[in-house]
């Protein structure tokens, strides 16, 4: 579903992606984990297109998307929940919704408002309340849920749970696991290595933008050196 290939990008004139190599399959959740300041947001960006890769491909459902417009890799159903949230604070949880309504397409599923509050309960209490006046992870929750109003194939979460109380996390990972089983391809970042243990089939881990670990979940929480070299703090 998503392929990414020697991915190199920078910020002006500083090397951030060393040759990044990852791959993502349709009812697959695959954690890219790493420190602060590793590299994971600028790998999500460069795969959205919102940095320009300067080396390397990114492949979605089999094309080649490296060098289009963020606009038009949404609409090939790559849906992407930045780390910053950014909801319309001044719109309600329904209108936020709709700004992100797109028409359903083949091989993803369909979402409307009342399949994503049954996903989301905690959203389907507050439809008029306006995004400014929600908590972190209600405004999370429902970055998420504009997102699916897209109807994507393939969805990369930044840093998901991330400043979260463990109650939204554990809400967030069981939301997670609901979109696995929806036959989507679900790609996040994240530094919460026992959340990415709950929901995450396998994971890379990245360092000073390079991939220094590709494999099963189960193979990362066996290898305790590595964790302890490249995600301890």
């Amino acid at each position: 579903m998503l392929a990414v290939t020697e991915l190199h990008a920078f910020y002006g004139r500083a090397h951030i992606l060393h040759g990044v190599t990852l791959e993502a399959r349709p009812g697959e959740v695959v954690a890219l984990l790493g420190r602060n300041g590793a590299g994971k947001s600028t790998a999500m960006k460069a795969i959205m297109g919102l940095v320009a890769p300067a080396k390397g491909e990114v492949s979605f459902d089999g094309k080649r998307i490296e060098r289009l417009p963020p606009y038009r890799i949404a609409r090939l159903g790559l849906g992407y929940v930045p780390e910053e949230r950014r909801i319309f604070t001044e719109l309600s949880v329904m209108e936020n919704l709709e700004v992100g309504r797109q028409a359903a397409r083949e091989k993803a599923p369909t979402w409307d408002a009342e399949k994503l509050f049954a996903l989301f309960p905690n959203l389907g209490r507050m439809r008029e309340r306006p995004g400014g006046s929600m908590s972190g992870g209600e405004q999370q929750m429902l970055t998420i849920a504009r997102t699916l109003m897209g109807n994507p194939r393939c969805v990369l979460l930044d840093e998901p749970s991330e400043g979260l109380a463990p109650i939204i996390v554990e809400q967030m990972g069981h939301s997670i696991r609901a979109l696995k089983a929806e036959g989507m391809c679900v790609l996040l970042s994240e530094q919460n290595l026992h959340f990415c243990q709950s929901v995450a089939d396998r994971a890379y881990i990245i360092e000073k933008g390079q991939i220094r670990f590709g494999g099963t979940m189960a193979e990362l929480s066996a290898n305790a050196s590595l964790r302890e070299q490249y995600l301890s703090v």
